[in-house]
């Protein structure tokens, strides 16, 4: 049976095991101004789009494919007064024609299947980050390695091999975010 996401992740505030104030710090490692245009992959429901347009002014445009999301999203982004801030697009991001140098930051937060891989969803990003900007990318990763038997790595690896990943398709490295043990059983226990 296909993962129900709008039905799985209905309670979530934010659909993926951060917090608030690490996308906070996310914005001070994407430099993010007044100036700054952010384009956000696969946001949900908008909530790292708004507590980045809250916290540094930044415009953000996010893109989500799931109509319930982008509706909650609609809603939310209303009920903080930030339309002028933050505009969302229901469409498949794959579809999205991504101006080159339009943005000076491109994230997607633990989407990057919209493309396939990590190292095809940096591909499809960085030309559209103009020089000096950056792409940020939330992957899971495995923090045991190996494996236990049995376990599937569902296509995951260890850190180490995500930053190979990220730098083997052209992005330096600036920072790193880490979900905790805490961040993930809020995460999870919402499921």
């Amino acid at each position: 049976m296909p993962w129900r996401w709008d039905v799985a992740e209905r309670d979530h505030e934010i659909q993926n095991p951060t917090s608030p104030e690490k996308i906070r710090l996310l914005g001070d490692y994407l430099r993010l101004t007044r100036e700054s245009r952010v384009l956000d992959i696969a946001c949900g429901k908008a909530r790292p789009a708004l507590v980045l347009a809250s916290a540094y002014g930044c415009r953000i445009v996010g893109v989500e494919r799931l109509p319930a999301f982008a509706d909650e999203a609609q809603g939310r982004i209303a009920e903080a007064g930030l339309e002028a801030l933050v505009e969302i697009e229901t469409r498949d991001a794959r579809e999205l024609p991504l101006e080159p140098d339009g943005w000076h930051a491109a994230v997607c937060l633990g989407a990057s299947f919209v493309w396939g891989t990590i190292a095809e969803t940096a591909a499809a990003l960085t030309p559209a980050v103009r020089r000096g900007g950056f792409v940020a990318v939330g992957e899971p990763y495995w923090r045991q390695w190996p494996l236990p038997d049995g376990v599937d790595s569902q296509g995951y690896v260890p850190l180490e091999e995500t930053v190979t990943r990220l730098e083997q398709a052209g992005l330096a490295l600036t920072g790193i975010i880490a979900a905790s043990d805490d961040d993930w059983d809020r995460y999870e226990s919402l499921h």
